[in-house]
């Protein structure tokens, strides 16, 4: 088994994802689905050996030896870049690779909501990007990053588990640091960060307590912060903010996060109702007046609602994107069923606004 010729194969199939797993053949997702290499024998535990010697260092193959576990990029110079997830599963080592394509998109290109834009260029505060894992956050983050560096001069530091964009100078000034290599964890690296005098810090993972408390530190002295997490919609993201901080300090915490949140873009990917390709449905919450005294109050549950009425102001539920995706015929009501939180909210928002739902 040739891991090279496998990665060519995943990019010309444009797949965005490769499994290696003993004992079965390689599979491929496309399009979300997982398809079977089965014209290839099965992985053996001598062949998924070869393939970890074949792309990591020395220093890689010890940090996997103690931890057991490893996350890298790998690149083929010309072909692409790929964030590589490396387990023992029963006595046998798996791989997983995750295509990063050389070229950071655009917005347009990807049809990510126009707000994205002006989002990226405010002088403060936090954006955060949630979803479930493979919901395509990093992207939306890298095309937002590659807004900002064209039409603005900014100081932008990431902090990334692993580098998965590479960003080149335009008008910004962008250093990215890499977990493992360049740091040893998301909030020392953002204590760290706030002595180079960035104008925006990127945090790809709001995993705990300290890094959060940072980042919305940094949001209130003035930076811009963009983070991700995994939360499927904005209440959910509130709640998580709010819920990691022991309860004496919570209600200072929603007074802080009221104050410092600019906007929260909740993503889930479906597939095209064409079969070519996926795209991504989003959940908007922009910090109006009204969702900031929702956050303070505690009220999160009535978030939905005000989101639901401001479309104004460039807010809509995950329930109205999704209609509108299968009123415009570019999902199915079927997947679109499968990814709302409330299938039944769904059909009758179709049923009211569009008149187009079936049971």
């Amino acid at each position: 088994m040739d891991i090279i010729e496998l990665l060519k194969l995943m990019v010309e199939k444009k797949a965005s994802d490769l499994h290696v797993r003993v004992p079965s053949p390689p599979v491929l997702r496309i399009d979300g689905n997982l398809v079977p290499l089965q014209e290839l024998p099965s992985v053996t535990p001598r062949d998924a050996e070869l393939a970890l010697e074949h792309i990591t260092t020395p220093e890689q193959r010890d940090t996997f030896a103690k931890e057991k576990e490893l996350d890298f990029a790998y690149s083929i110079p010309g072909l692409a870049r790929f964030r590589v997830s490396v387990m023992w599963q029963r006595g046998t080592i798996s791989l997983a690779f995750r295509l990063v394509p050389f070229e950071t998109p655009s917005i347009d290109e990807l049809g990510l909501p126009q707000i994205c834009k002006q989002l990226i260029l405010k002088p403060r505060g936090l954006i955060l990007v949630t979803g479930p894992t493979g919901s395509g956050k990093s992207t939306t983050m890298a095309t937002m990053i590659r807004h900002l560096n064209e039409n603005s001069a900014r100081n932008v530091i990431t902090i990334e588990d692993p580098i998965e964009y590479l960003h080149h100078n335009i008008k910004c000034i962008i250093a990215q640091r890499e977990l493992g290599g360049d740091t040893k964890s998301f909030d020392i690296a953002l204590v760290h960060t706030l002595r180079h005098d960035p104008d925006v810090i990127v945090v790809g993972e709001m995993r705990d307590l300290e890094t959060i408390s940072t980042a919305m530190r940094a949001a209130e002295t003035g930076h811009l912060v963009m983070g991700t997490l995994h939360t499927t919609d904005a209440p959910q993201t509130v709640d998580r903010i709010i819920d990691i901080f022991p309860p004496s300090q919570q209600q200072q915490i929603r007074l802080q996060f009221s104050q410092v949140i600019e906007a929260v873009l909740s993503q889930t990917l479906l597939p095209r109702a064409n079969g070519q390709g996926r795209i991504a449905a989003f959940e908007i919450m922009i910090a109006s007046p009204a969702v900031r005294n929702l956050i303070r109050e505690g009220k999160t549950f009535e978030l939905h609602n005000v989101m639901q009425l401001s479309s104004g102001e460039g807010m809509q539920t995950l329930d109205q994107a999704l209609a509108d995706l299968v009123k415009k015929k570019i999902v199915t009501l079927e997947e679109a069923k499968m990814k709302s939180s409330h299938p039944e909210r769904l059909r009758k928002l179709l049923e009211f606004q569009y008149g187009a739902a079936k049971r």
